[in-house]
């Protein structure tokens, strides 16, 4: 459903403007449980909360084509934001410390470099999978499938493995010892811990902020499906279009683990050189512009997942799902800005414009890149940022 939602709504009667405030109701709702999932991920089962978030995801897909109506899809939003919650911060969370169980964490840039380009490839067969099911049967074909990927989803995250005991013992040690609390004092503990480290740790705060932007902008491709058609695709041709940019996203996210050492200085080019092909690329008026896009969004993405893993890096805390999750509500709060932006805007500017004037904030980000993306791990702070503990 991914490259045909968009089109599922507006042929369905919704307006750009009712669409955008579809994508609020959902950031709203990732918003609001994004950082109380994080405490509950580190101290509840991490496992079984991806579990949680692939069935919900999977009834909000189904939601869909059940009620396609705006309070059916408005219900699938809410589920999916409360499911993007739960999975947001907690998967990383649960890779890096089965890593430091092992004493591996080097490898976790890599790791979740290959991680995310595999799902991206995966993400590429389902868009390039989207035009055929369409043909075949139409939007409910083609959310039928995504409501069983959500399955297979939640087998994979059933198959997951868990630290041995010894780490994965009670991290509210590390705040309180000695200490002994029920649920809710644990949870409250951990959630306190990881507002704590977010705020007081100079490095990690701005960490958090720069991880908040890029995922912010990640914004755009909710309006690409929209975009293909403004320039006269066809619904069957959308998904070819939008297939180009998850490939160049999951080039970039294989590239993670090389890169991981660059400077922030390159960081901050690759940024720019991304606000200017995006820019370029919408404003082209042709279904030609999505190549210089694609190229645009797979240099991000190999941005975002650096500066994610730097993140972890940074983070000396036992809360560490909830500093993630942090990061993870003000990308919400700026995403939910992009979509109201989009939907005021869309009043008095044509859609190809709005999306190149989304490039404005990219690149103003990439000013500030070589100041707020951590050294990388076992580096003195430096250009790319203080050391991980610093506070004031």
């Amino acid at each position: 459903m991914y490259p045909l939602y968009q089109l599922l709504f507006t042929d369905h009667g919704l307006s750009a403007s009712q669409v955008s405030t579809l994508f609020i109701i959902w950031s709203t709702t990732a918003f609001l449980f994004e950082v109380p999932s994080g405490a509950w991920a580190d101290t509840f089962s991490r496992r079984k909360l991806l579990m949680l978030g692939s069935a919900l995801s999977g009834l909000g897909y189904a939601s869909w084509i059940v009620l396609p109506t705006y309070a059916g899809f408005a219900l699938g939003f809410v589920l999916w934001g409360i499911s993007s919650a739960l999975i947001s911060g907690t998967f990383e969370a649960l890779v890096y410390d089965e890593l430091a169980a092992r004493g591996r964490t080097g490898t976790y840039a890599g790791l979740i470099g290959r991680s995310k380009a595999a799902a991206l490839v995966m993400n590429l067969a389902a868009t390039a999978l989207a035009a055929p099911l369409f043909k075949l049967g139409g939007y409910s074909l083609a959310g039928a499938v995504s409501v069983l990927s959500c399955v297979a989803h939640l087998l994979v995250a059933l198959s997951l493995p868990e630290a041995a005991p010894v780490a994965t013992a009670d991290e509210t040690e590390e705040v309180e010892p000695g200490a002994r609390h029920g649920a809710l004092g644990r949870y409250r503990l951990m959630l306190l811990s990881g507002l704590a480290e977010a705020g007081t740790s100079r490095t990690v705060r701005k960490a958090v902020a720069l991880v908040a932007l890029l995922a912010g902008f990640l914004a755009f491709d909710e309006y690409f499906p929209l975009l293909a058609r403004d320039v006269g695709a066809s619904t069957t041709l959308v998904p070819l279009l939008i297939a180009g940019t998850v490939a160049a996203q999951a080039i970039g996210g294989a590239l993670a683990g090389a890169a991981y050492k660059v400077r922030a200085s390159v960081f901050a080019v690759g940024l720019a050189a991304t606000a200017v092909l995006i820019a370029w690329g919408s404003l082209s008026g042709t279904a030609l512009g999505f190549v210089p896009i694609a190229v645009g969004y797979g240099v991000m993405q190999l941005v975002i997942i650096v500066a994610e893993a730097r993140l972890q890096d940074a983070i000396t805390g036992p809360a560490r799902a909830t500093v993630i999750s942090v990061s993870g509500l003000f990308a919400e709060v700026f995403a939910v800005a992009v979509y109201a932006g989009f939907a005021v805007g869309s009043v008095w500017f044509t859609l190809p414009v709005l999306v190149a004037g989304l490039t404005v904030p990219v690149l103003l980000t990439a000013f500030l890149t070589p100041f707020a993306l951590p050294a990388p791990a076992g580096e003195d702070a430096g250009v790319g940022g203080e050391v991980g503990s610093e506070r004031e």
